[in-house]
Formats: C-alpha cells, structure tokens, sequence
C-alpha cells in the first residue's frame, strides 16, 4: 500500500480544522486579549478574521488544486524545486522538539484535574496523553476525524451554555466605538490572537485523505475558520461581560473561573475533561500532519524504506511511532529540566509562520487571476507578522537557511577535491618499475 485512505468527510474536516484552531487558545486567548484592548478586542477579533480569510482561502485553493501530504512543502516543489521543499518538509518537522511538548504539557495540565490521588504526576499524564495520541494517530483518519467532531460539538455546547445562562444580550454584543487611540491596543491584541489561526498550514497535510479533495477540502477551511473565529468572538463577549480578565490567574484559567460561576462547583470536572480534549484535538492534527510529512518525503526520495510504509488501516505508522518516540524525549527533557515552556512556544510560532510565508509566496506563483491577488495580499500579511515576531524571527530563519544548503553536495565535491589533489605516481616512475 503506497496510497492514504481517502476517507475524510466535509463535517469530519470542518471538525478537525475547528477544534484544532480553538484547542488551547480558547482558554487562554480571549482573556489575554481582553487584558490588552478590553471592550476593542472584539473588533480586534473581527479585523483578525478579514485578515485571516485571503490566508486561509489561498491555502483552500492550493489544497483543491495540489492535494497531497506534503502540504506546503509540496506547494513549494510545484512552485520552486525540490530542494526548497526538502528545506520546507523539515523546517516543519523541526516543530517536533519545541512546539508540540508545550502543547502536550498545557493538556496534560487539564488531565492532571481528572487523576485519582498518586496518579497526578505532570510527567505521567504528558506520558498517557502521548500514548492517546498515538492510539488515536494508528486508528486512522476517519477514527480522529470522528473524535475531534464530537470534541467541536462539546465546545460549541459550552460557549452556548455560557451565552445561555451568562444571559447574554445585543447589548453586550455591541461594538465599542472606534477613534485614533484604539489602534495601538488593537494592534497589540492582535499580535497575541494571530496564534489562534495557526493551524491552517497542518491541515493542509491532510487533503490527499479527503474523499473528495477539489469540492470539500477548500470548504472545510473557510468554514473551520470562520466557526473557530464566530466561537472565539462569542467566548470574548461573555469574558467581558463578566470581566474575567486582567490578571495571570485569568489569563489560563478564564474558561474555569466562568463555569464555576454560571454552574457552581459540580462543573469543574467537565471543564477539566472538555479542556483535556479541546487541547488534545489541537495536537492529535500537529501529530497526524507531521507524520504525514515524514511519510511524504520518504515516498518521494526512498520508496524502499521504512518511514515510506503504510499500515493497514492506511497510516505512515512507523513515522508516527518516530514521532511519538520525539515526543516522549522531548517532554521529559522540559520537565525534568524546568525549561520555559513559553520560550520554546515562540520558537515554534517562528517557525509556523515561516511555513505560512513560504506557501502564500509559492501561491503567488502557482495561482492565477483574483486568487493570485489574494495569495499576493496573504503574503504581505505573513511577511508583516513575521517581522513582529522579532528575535525569534531569526530562529526561523536559522534553520531555513541551514536546512536549504546543499550540504551532501557540498560534501561530495569536497570529498572529490580532495582525492584529485593526492600526488599521482610519475609515468617515469611506473616505467622504472616495471622494468
């Protein structure tokens, strides 16, 4: 078996995509950014969304035109040559070891509630949370896709019961009114909530597995993005209504503190399971996309090898098992070692916005008409927050660069130069000896 199943739906997609773009940032993202920008986070919400769709309808129309596993770095083979997408395919693999441990340790932080006495450890629970995902990885597609639509039912569910009991009005829906000194706090907001639409870039690994890709996958991203932006938009409402933001203990515990106090105690292990799974939902598609991204450079490169094999549900289980076996090294590493899990967070958001960039930039070359202009203003936009992102920027940069150097090239020339200059024995000599 060389193929993946095609056996992702439109509703398993749009849940897939939704629940991804939600996971850890709907209890930890409008809070922040109410902090910042109070009352004018909600049009900071609105202004993210328009500038999120030329993003996210580029990514639908390379998804419909070119899909495959490769996500990105296919885009940019189609676009430029093979050895940019190589750079692409591990730039995105690099995440590995950064991105994703921070994002397990904030869920098994939700699991850590749900344990019995004993079995509460950090450590324990990052561990149970990588052998779900693997699980849920092996099962295949539809099995995950299954999963996260029920898990984007429930958060839908609870932002419902929050606008429900919280009674929540037109009056409390109201735009603030706009003047010169709300740009800066919008700006600011901004620059925090961008991360809610990270995520976009992952989902684009997962067309070659829609049934069909050309109708359903660039469907399944408009509409993910807006149900992940109208959930967000509603969620800051109730936030600042009751003013649950302000300080740190809000920041991460907003969701929490407003269940307490619509629903009193007796809901705070739901709160505990349903934060487990929203963040759970976030990282089971980062797993299942770089997975595939391993399994797409080897079926390209070395067919012949291991990580180019498919199991029998159809799913690059041994560059799942890679990846799972990453992530248990890397999360006992920060764990162990107390490292500052928000460090490593911006290194990864370098990282993703990079991929971002490059894909609208290989847009630009692949699309045409109204669709080029689009890709054209998503660059723009990419190339803008990339330069917001300051010192970790670099970071980014860093590894692009280094991956991007021919270096078995470089090696093999280096290795022929320097046989060529080995002394060779004289004719003259050869002649003496042979006589």
């Amino acid at each position: 078996m060389s193929q993946l199943k095609q056996e992702i739906t439109l509703i398993s997609g749009i849940g897939q995509l939704s629940t991804t773009l939600m996971g850890t940032g709907l209890f930890m993202i409008p809070a922040i950014a109410a902090g910042i920008a109070a009352q004018l986070s909600l049009w900071a919400w609105l202004f993210l969304f328009i500038a999120i769709c030329p993003i996210a309808l580029t990514f639908a129309q390379l998804g419909k035109r070119y899909p495959n596993a490769g996500g990105t770095a296919f885009f940019v083979r189609k676009a430029f040559n093979p050895r940019m997408e190589r750079a692409v395919a591990w730039l995105f693999v690099s995440v590995i070891p950064v991105g994703v441990p921070a994002a397990i340790a904030l869920a098994a932080s939700f699991l850590v509630q749900l344990m019995p006495s004993g079995l509460d450890n950090p450590l324990l629970c990052q561990v149970i949370t990588i052998a779900l995902l693997m699980i849920v990885n092996l099962a295949g597609a539809k099995s995950s896709g299954r999963l996260q639509t029920l898990i984007a039912l429930a958060i839908f569910a609870l932002i419902g019961a929050f606008l429900w009991q919280g009674d929540i009005s037109a009056r409390d829906l109201a735009m603030p009114p706009l003047n010169s000194d709300s740009i800066w706090p919008i700006g600011a907001a901004l620059a925090v909530m961008f991360w809610c639409f990270v995520g976009i870039e992952a989902f684009a690994h997962m067309g070659e597995e829609f049934k069909n890709p050309r109708r359903d996958f660039p469907i399944a991203i408009v509409v993910g993005c807006f149900v992940a932006g109208l959930t967000y938009w509603f969620c800051s409402a109730v936030i600042l209504k009751f003013g649950a933001y302000g300080n740190a203990t809000f920041d991460s515990g907003a969701i929490p503190w407003l269940s307490e106090k619509l629903f009193g105690s007796r809901a705070s292990l739901v709160i505990s399971l349903l934060g487990f799974s929203a963040c759970f939902a976030s990282v089971n598609l980062y797993t299942q996309s770089l997975a595939r991204m391993i399994w797409s450079q080897a079926r390209e490169y070395r067919p012949s090898g291991a990580m180019a094999k498919l199991s029998q549900r159809g799913v690059p289980a041994n560059a799942t098992y890679v990846i799972g076996a990453t992530l248990l090294i890397s999360c006992a590493v920060a764990q162990l070692s107390s490292l500052d899990l928000e460090f490593f967070l911006k290194l990864a958001n370098s990282i993703f916005v990079l991929v971002y960039l490059l894909a609208m930039l290989a847009a630009t070359k692949l699309l045409r008409g109204i669709q080029r202009f689009l890709a054209l203003i998503a660059l723009a936009l990419c190339v803008g927050v990339f330069v917001c992102l300051g010192w970790s920027m670099l970071y980014a940069l860093t590894i692009f660069i280094v991956l991007l150097v021919p270096w078995q090239t470089l090696f093999t020339k280096r290795g022929k130069h320097s046989n060529s200059q080995q002394p060779q024995p004289s004719s003259n000599f050869e002649n003496r000896s042979t006589s």
